[in-house]
């Protein structure tokens, strides 16, 4: 089978497609043959060495697509159609960035629809994550700031919030990028240019989803409405914050949380219920650009460049 090796820790090119032996199935895990695999930042840094514990060369990917090619479990029968994201992939084995992928049963959540594969591949870990971000803000009819909207989490959680009927403000650095977020749900957009955001609520957003994450969040603390809620579920700024003093960085009575997509893993009631909420219209996939196997390269040159608006996804 055809995969895209990180051979190293570096730049775009240390990721090299290769004829290599399909995985053997065992006990607890399923080969699944890949038919979409959704690119995330993740898979950046753990290209460029940030990640621990990954030993390389590894086939980088924390999410896929597919169907069952083989399974020893009989709830998984071949054919089956198949999601499955984080849970080590692509860092203590071998993810989704080849024509087949051996996987935990744990993780492999079955699906039933009809969306074509780059669709599908859009939204596991995207959706998954902007959903659990929501749920850990407490979403409604309330008034949101997404910071990093034009991220594929931005842009799918732009996406639910309006379904919600929140009145919801988005950050970009690229004015170009507005007509995304505004065909996302987004009623405001804010140009982050480095200096204090203009935001259209004196007193500040109810929440604000921070998926820059640790260089702005702090900022974040500052914006969101005293007794407000700021939840870090992003990194496109890095993993932490220096020197935090949570408190004096933390107002009296404003919460700070967090939400990682770890823990929504293997959760197909949510994912589909996300699927059939795409299917219907609700919701939008947000697909920017697909790439092939052969194109990864270029796809991580893409993705390192801050070029798209929505998510990026990879057909082996």
């Amino acid at each position: 089978m055809r995969a895209a090796v990180c051979v190293g820790a570096g730049g775009p090119e240390v990721l090299e497609v290769r004829e290599v032996p399909v995985p053997a199935v065992r006990d607890g895990w399923s080969l699944v043959r890949v038919l979409g695999a959704g690119l995330n930042r993740s898979e950046l840094r753990t290209r460029q060495g940030h990640s621990p514990n990954v030993r390389f060369p590894r086939v980088l990917g924390i999410e896929c697509v597919g169907v069952v090619a083989e399974s020893t479990d009989a709830a998984l029968p071949e054919g089956t159609t198949v999601a499955a994201v984080m849970g080590e992939m692509g860092r203590e084995f071998d993810g989704g960035y080849a024509e087949y992928a051996l996987l935990p049963n744990a993780l492999l959540m079955p699906l039933t629809t009809a969306l074509p594969w780059d669709v599908l591949a859009a939204l596991p870990e995207t959706y998954l994550t902007a959903q659990g971000a929501l749920d850990a803000l407490g979403i409604g009819r309330t008034r949101l700031l997404i910071r990093g909207g034009t991220s594929s989490v931005g842009l799918a959680a732009a996406s639910i919030a309006a379904g919600h009927g929140a009145e919801i403000a988005a950050t970009t650095r690229r004015p170009d990028k507005a007509p995304a977020l505004t065909a996302a749900g987004v009623t405001h957009v804010v140009v982050d240019d480095g200096g204090p955001l203009e935001l259209p609520w004196p007193d500040g957003p109810d929440h604000v989803l921070d998926l820059v994450g640790a260089r702005t969040a702090v900022d974040s603390l500052k914006l969101v409405r005293r007794g407000g809620t700021v939840c870090v579920a992003g990194s496109l700024s890095g993993w932490s914050i220096a020197d935090f003093q949570p408190v004096a960085m933390i107002p009296s009575g404003t919460r700070l949380t967090a939400f990682h997509s770890d823990d929504l893993k293997g959760r197909a009631d949510v994912l589909q219920r996300i699927v059939g909420e795409v299917e219907a219209g609700v919701y939008r996939p947000n697909v920017d650009r697909v790439f092939g196997l052969a194109e990864i390269v270029e796809a991580h040159r893409y993705m390192e460049a801050d070029q798209a608006s929505g998510k990026l996804v990879v057909i082996p």
